[in-house]
């Protein structure tokens, strides 16, 4: 059997972490099913990671940056209305067929606002500059027209809705947005 390098089991963890935080929360995850799901005892867990928390933003690290690395890889070479369509199309599949991602994106954003609300402002801002590099990645991709950024991430929250809340493919409110839905879905032209 080959042994795992320290950086191997930290990319394994963030893996295991990014599934556990995206069923149970923040609040609802234990550092015992992540080290688990890891296959690591708790105590190498901490020895990769300080607490908790380190593991969740580190999660939330990888899980926001493959989100930017996807908009960028899809829109590459394009621009106007083909990037946007891309990086909507790409995204679309990745959290339709990987829905953990998805569902990590929402328990993030509960996370945070749990921690400002009960006074820890840290946490927020921690996550808001990875949520900055997905806004600053999509602003790149459309030529820096902040409208048609908005317009993107807006429609992008809505999609995000749409599917955490199980509207199927065939369901008539998809053909109704300028985003393509989950495969099966139609859609009409985006706004250009």
């Amino acid at each position: 059997m080959v042994r795992m390098s320290a950086q191997e089991r930290r990319t394994s963890v963030v893996r295991a972490a990014m599934r556990e935080f995206a069923r149970g929360g923040y609040d609802g995850t234990s550092t015992e099913s992540i080290a688990r799901r890891a296959g690591v005892s708790q105590p190498y867990l901490f020895r990769l990671f300080p607490g908790k928390r380190a593991i969740f933003l580190a999660a939330t690290s990888r899980c926001l940056g493959d989100i930017a690395a996807l908009f960028a890889e899809a829109a590459r070479g394009l621009t106007g209305e083909e990037a946007l369509r891309a990086m909507s199309n790409a995204y679309t599949r990745v959290i339709v067929k990987e829905p953990d991602r998805l569902r990590l994106q929402m328990q993030v954003y509960v996370a945070v606002a749990a921690a400002e609300a009960a006074g820890d402002p840290a946490f927020g801002e921690a996550v808001r500059a990875q949520w900055m590099e997905v806004w600053e990645t999509v602003e790149a991709q459309l030529g820096g027209d902040p409208g048609a950024t908005t317009a993107f991430m807006a429609y992008g929250m809505l999609v995000n809705v749409l599917v955490c809340t199980g509207f199927p493919a065939g369901h008539p409110l998809w053909s109704r947005l300028p985003v393509e839905g989950p495969p099966g879905a139609t859609a009409r032209a985006l706004p250009g």
